[in-house]
């Protein structure tokens, strides 16, 4: 398995990777785009630039390839040299493998996130979580 930043050009790679998954999720202009191969992408997700961090969205792995540890290399690749904050938003039943991950619970978001969570809320239940560095992984055994 790879695990890389996916270079620009490269894009449409991974919007037909969701495509395949049946998923609305595109890979957002802009934003980092981070993928996990194995031949053919397996799994993606977008790192996007706000405020004073970065916002992670997008995250998706390959119905038959879930539970094999990928979407935790690819967030642990993606995130290894973020010094800042970073936020997402996620379904409560996956409130547990990002606290995994080193993220908590989040009220304090930065205020286009907080935007978007609101009104994201209106229509689904959703959690906000940030995770600040990478410190403390190695202590839980988490190294990336």
């Amino acid at each position: 398995m790879h695990y890389r930043l996916l270079p620009a050009p490269l894009k449409p790679r991974a919007d037909k990777f969701y495509r395949s998954q049946r998923s609305a999720m595109r890979a957002a202009a802009g934003a980092e785009l981070w993928v996990a191969e194995d031949r053919e992408i397996v799994a993606a997700l977008c790192l996007h630039k706000i405020a004073h961090g970065h916002w992670l969205t997008s995250l998706l792995v390959d119905n038959t390839r879930r539970e094999q540890g990928i979407a935790r290399q690819l967030i642990e690749t993606a995130l290894a040299d973020c010094p800042t904050p970073v936020w997402l938003f996620c379904h409560p039943q996956l409130s547990d493998f990002y606290l995994r991950l080193g993220f908590a619970p989040c009220t304090d978001l930065p205020q286009p996130l907080a935007e978007r969570l609101s009104r994201y809320q209106r229509n689904k239940s959703l959690l906000a979580c940030s995770r600040t560095s990478c410190a403390g992984l190695t202590a839980q055994g988490l190294e990336p």
